[in-house]
């Protein structure tokens, strides 16, 4: 039994993922009593256990980072992508408002198509193109149907300490003579430090309930993140650019998937500083 129902509970999914290990401490750096869940101890897709779990603890939040998140596969693991994703979510969702708790759902750039030129607005129209965006939107949608308190927070491009991710993909293969990086996809990276500060700033501001974008300031393509990269490492590589046609990927990227973000996260160049700082100390 979990000892609980104040204003001060927050309850996470996914908690021992890249995310969640960042955010959970800083919550309770906050004052907030966290229950911490992952998928040995709660399986979203189990409605009933999310219930009684949801039901146990009353949380005044759920900060819902739990999903499938491998995109390429998600290609031919689609079913199981909804599963998680969507019916997931959905089971989340409807014990959130059972039991009056304000759903924090975390979503991604993936639900847009990329035909912008201009960042995306919360309320642009989605198109996501390939499955892992679809299973992600359809999560959107069941917050939005079920929820009347909730935060869906999208973000881009996530890297952390805590989980593999492109930062150290690079770094690991900083040796490599016919590195090639794509440099015709624009987006935003987001480092899980600053993400979970701006979580924490809805929660504590009481924002309007609805969609927000959360991701690091500016824009960038996957190329030049790389060589920022190296260049905070201090590291000499042979790293070259390509296009996404020579760079095949069995999912379909947007083009540019940069968001808006209200200026509620710092310029992605200082936060990646930083975290090459961090990481080397």
């Amino acid at each position: 039994m979990y000892l609980t129902n104040n204003q001060q509970t927050i309850l996470v999914t996914g908690a021992k993922g890249m995310l969640g290990r960042d955010l959970c401490p800083m919550f309770e750096d906050e004052g907030y009593i966290v229950i911490e869940t992952d998928k040995d101890t709660l399986d979203i897709t189990n409605e009933s256990q999310v219930l009684e779990v949801v039901s146990d603890v009353k949380p005044a939040y759920i900060i819902h980072c739990a999903g499938y998140t491998n995109v390429d596969k998600a290609e031919d693991e689609s079913e199981t992508a909804e599963i998680i994703n969507a019916h997931g979510t959905d089971n989340v969702a409807k014990s959130a408002e059972a039991n009056n708790s304000c759903l924090v759902y975390l979503s991604t750039d993936y639900v847009f198509d990329g035909t912008k030129n201009v960042p995306y607005e919360p309320n642009d129209i989605t198109n996501p193109i390939n499955k892992y965006g679809l299973s992600k939107l359809h999560g959107e949608e069941a917050v939005k149907k079920f929820c009347s308190k909730y935060y869906i927070t999208r973000t881009s491009w996530l890297y952390g300490h805590h989980g593999k991710n492109f930062v150290e993909t690079m770094i690991a293969n900083a040796d490599n003579t016919n590195l090639k990086v794509v440099n015709d996809q624009q987006g935003c990276p987001t480092w899980t430090v600053d993400l979970s500060k701006a979580i924490i700033d809805l929660i504590e501001n009481k924002e309007e309930y609805g969609i927000y974008h959360l991701c690091g300031g500016g824009q960038t393509n996957w190329y030049e993140f790389a060589k920022e990269i190296f260049n905070f490492c201090d590291i000499k590589t042979n790293l070259q650019p390509c296009s996404s046609n020579e760079y095949i990927q069995k999912a379909q990227r947007p083009k540019y998937s940069v968001m808006s973000n209200d200026n509620r996260l710092r310029d992605w160049k200082l936060a990646l500083k930083e975290y090459i700082e961090l990481r080397i100390e």
